[in-house]
């Protein structure tokens, strides 16, 4: 069913862009034409203002005297002689007033050699180049009259509308990075359910052959042969130690698992933190003799949390500090509050964590390589387990080396 969802809304959102892609292009187009059009109008009156000043204002024409003979070339008639010099100064003067910022070039027909002859390339950057070769097609009914071509229409339309050629490349832009994060979407869910699938087979095959571990160790030890000799008694005191704690082991990748698949159920409650934390510390105090542990939390400071949950990411903290610790572990737990909420903090003494690896120690299964933790048993399953809480509760957690020796890891518990 989460599959179907998954597909429709991708199906919708990917038709969503497309609409919008298409409606973006149209509208492209139509701001063009628009533009286009406008253009036309702008050199259609400032042409017909040249004439009205080249013919001392007596013109009498029955029709207008700018034909538009093609996208970028323009016939004018004068129906009068008239010198090149005083057109040039007549069309750069039209030209500026109506703002056409477009290079161009001028040619006038002689009617003596019956050809048009070249007069000049204006361009804006006062450089006309010399690699152009412009066409000036003669006109048949016309006498007096010269023409106009504009060579870089297009460009400069096209640079016009800059903002709506941006808008379309961003749009196409959002289009690829949907599909590509689409893509990764289904990658990644369905190496995920692999992964679920990988874990829940293997750690089923594991719990059978030991379950029988458990209960052939067991009962060989209360075997009176055994029982009798304190060295057997050692040996399968170790066996029943290691396989339960193997067997704790799987049971935690089974719940991640199930978790991952289903989401944790919390039931919260009002935890206050000074009794809740002393309690924790006084039954990982009475397991390691060498742990100092100091608590500096206030008296009356309290969260919302689910307390199995949440008994389990002071442990799991408390577990890793001690772990990772190269002498006698001394941690600090203290708390202190803002304006915004309430700070729990673990301070230790350990070995530290690079800092390219503090970014990736919540990621599932990964375990910074160092030589201690080579001698600790573990999955890289504690901290993703915590910080799954943390962000189940909304809460944040954070990690930082130490000036002087090992890391502090602040728990944050908004207002």
């Amino acid at each position: 069913m989460e599959i179907k969802k998954l597909n429709i809304i991708i199906t919708l959102g990917f038709i969503a862009i497309i609409g919008i892609m298409i409606a973006q292009l149209l509208w492209t187009r139509q701001a063009y034409n628009l533009e286009d059009k406008k253009f036309n109008q702008k050199v259609n009156i400032a042409l017909a203002e040249v004439v009205e000043k080249l013919s001392g204002g007596k013109t009498s024409f029955t029709e207008n005297p700018v034909q538009n003979i093609s996208n970028d070339y323009y016939v004018v008639n004068i129906n009068n002689e008239f010198h090149p010099a005083v057109l040039e100064y007549y069309l750069r003067t039209e030209f500026t007033r109506f703002q056409i910022n477009t290079d161009y070039v001028y040619a006038l027909y002689n009617c003596h050699s019956d050809k048009m002859i070249y007069g000049k390339y204006m361009s804006k950057n006062q450089e006309a180049p010399s690699d152009k070769v412009i066409n000036f097609p003669k006109h048949k009914n016309l006498i007096y009259y010269f023409s106009i071509r504009f060579p870089d229409k297009t460009t400069y339309l096209i640079s016009s509308l800059r903002f709506w050629y941006l808008l379309t490349f961003a749009l196409i832009i959002i289009l690829l990075v949907y599909v590509y994060s689409i893509y990764t979407i289904i990658q990644q869910k369905k190496f995920s359910e692999l992964q679920r699938d990988f874990i829940n087979n293997m750690t089923h095959k594991f719990k059978t052959p030991l379950s029988s571990i458990l209960l052939a160790s067991e009962a060989l030890n209360k075997n009176h042969i055994i029982q009798e000799d304190s060295k057997l008694q050692t040996y399968t005191s170790i066996i029943i130690n290691q396989s339960y704690k193997l067997n704790n082991h799987i049971e935690k990748i089974l719940n991640i698992a199930k978790n991952d698949a289903s989401g944790l159920s919390l039931k919260p409650q009002k935890i206050v933190l000074l009794p809740f934390i002393q309690e924790i510390a006084d039954n990982l105090q009475q397991k390691n003799e060498d742990l100092t542990l100091r608590i500096d939390v206030e008296d009356h400071s309290s969260i919302i949390a689910d307390e199995f949950h949440f008994t389990n990411i002071v442990y799991n903290i408390v577990d890793n500090s001690i772990k990772y610790c190269e002498t006698k572990p001394e941690i600090t737990i203290s708390s202190g509050k803002d304006s915004k909420g309430l700070y729990l903090k673990f301070k230790d003494n350990g070995m530290g964590i690079p800092a390219k690896n503090i970014p990736h120690i919540f990621d599932k299964f990964y375990r910074v390589t160092t030589k201690k933790s080579d001698e600790v048993n573990g999955f890289g399953l504690g901290l993703f387990y915590v910080k799954k809480i943390v962000q189940q509760h909304q809460w944040k957690i954070s990690v930082e080396n130490n000036i002087d020796k090992g890391i502090t890891i602040t728990l944050f518990f908004p207002f």
